[in-house]
């Protein structure tokens, strides 16, 4: 895959970040090249790898999964600058 300054520009206005005209061309061959990596990454062969979590060997620990929170909402909520029927209120947002 490969990008050019158009692509570019579109992902940046989506992005709601600014580009410059002039920054659009270096920044496209900077993301060519991230995506190249990427694109080595995927050629590696891991059919054989078993998934890891870690490079050491060990058990997770389990905990019960019980319901532990519960009947305190009001001190939840108690230091938001707004809050109704113990939820936060928040102001309308409309785009």
């Amino acid at each position: 895959m490969s990008l050019d300054k158009a692509t570019v520009a579109k992902v940046a206005n989506l992005a709601r970040i600014k580009v410059e005209e002039k920054d659009l061309e270096p920044m496209a061959a900077e993301l060519n090249n991230i995506l190249g990596w990427i694109e080595q990454l995927g050629e590696v062969d891991t059919e054989t790898t078993m998934p890891m979590t870690s490079v050491a060997d060990m058990k997770l620990r389990w905990r019960a999964d019980e319901v532990t929170d519960g009947g305190y909402a009001e001190e939840v909520v108690a230091n938001a600058p707004s809050s109704e029927d113990n939820f936060f209120a928040v102001p309308k947002v409309i785009e």
